[in-house]
């Protein structure tokens, strides 16, 4: 019997595809590149919604209730503290989980409190290395 020469021979045609591309457009993930590089990284970085709604994103409404802070430096706290992360990390899997303080959005708290991140380095649309920073549960 002859083997398979391409996963189209042993699966068939696809189906449906969705890039990070496509992903990115649409907002499901956001590109924090710019900044990741800022804080050493060399690759291309993004943040999955839940992420950013969670972690970063913060207004002047959240300023009035809460504390002030900005955006800009809740996403170098969410970035930099991975690249802290992978320094301090003997690691060498493509996923990992890392901890960060930030107040959390949509009270009246003030305190930080401790959150967990998984980030996970894999292909990109073209088999380049890029790194997604999730919720532990997200995939």
């Amino acid at each position: 019997m002859e083997q398979p020469q391409t996963l189209t021979d042993l699966f068939g045609p696809v189906i449906h595809s969705y890039t990070r591309a496509q992903a990115i457009e649409d907002g499901v993930l956001v590109d924090v590149s710019e900044t990741a590089q800022e804080s050493g990284f060399k690759h291309p970085v993004a943040l999955t919604r839940a992420v950013w709604e969670d972690c970063v994103a913060w207004n002047e409404d959240d300023n009035k209730r809460q504390t002030y802070q900005d955006e800009s430096g809740r996403l170098w706290d969410v970035v930099f503290m991975l690249f802290f992360a992978i320094k301090s990390s003997r690691n060498n899997k493509p996923e990992m989980l890392y901890k960060l303080r930030r107040v959390p959005r949509g009270g009246k708290g003030h305190l930080s409190r401790e959150v967990t991140l998984k980030s996970h380095i894999g292909p990109g649309d073209n088999g380049e290395p890029v790194i997604t920073i999730m919720l532990p549960l997200e995939d």
